[in-house]
């Protein structure tokens, strides 16, 4: 089994982070933490330095737990949700788990919303976490 979570380095996304490791353990499966940016330009260079340590740091912490892990961070000029998706398909992911916040219906139509997104997307069963 191969788990996806979409990490954006929130409160909600730490949750699904650690749901993923309980459901891991009790499946041996592996879990794939993905960010995503839409853009890596040279302003945003601390930011991408700070996301890779991150990440450096939940897989360590994932290997230590005796679970399969990868970590990505994606800059592929696409929506953070778009990105999440084909990264799923392309590594034949079983299940997502992705972090939701209330928003207005405004900030909906204008921001967008990425879990909506990987909601209706996804080709596989996708797990919201508050």
């Amino acid at each position: 089994m191969k788990i996806l979570v979409a990490y954006d380095g929130s409160a909600a996304s730490n949750r699904a982070l650690n749901l993923a490791i309980d459901k891991a353990k009790a499946n041996g499966a592996r879990v794939y933490v993905v960010t995503s940016m839409s853009k890596g330009t040279q302003s945003q260079l601390h930011d991408i330095q700070e996301t890779e340590k991150k990440l450096d740091e939940i897989k360590k912490m994932l290997q230590d737990q005796n679970i399969s892990a990868d970590t990505a961070l994606l800059i592929r000029g696409v929506e953070p949700g778009e990105d999440v998706v084909e990264f799923a398909k392309e590594n034949e992911i079983d299940e997502i788990f992705v972090a939701i916040r209330k928003r207005s219906r405004v900030e909906k139509m204008i921001l967008g919303s990425t879990a909506q997104y990987v909601i209706l997307n996804a080709h596989c069963p996708v797990i919201t976490v508050k």
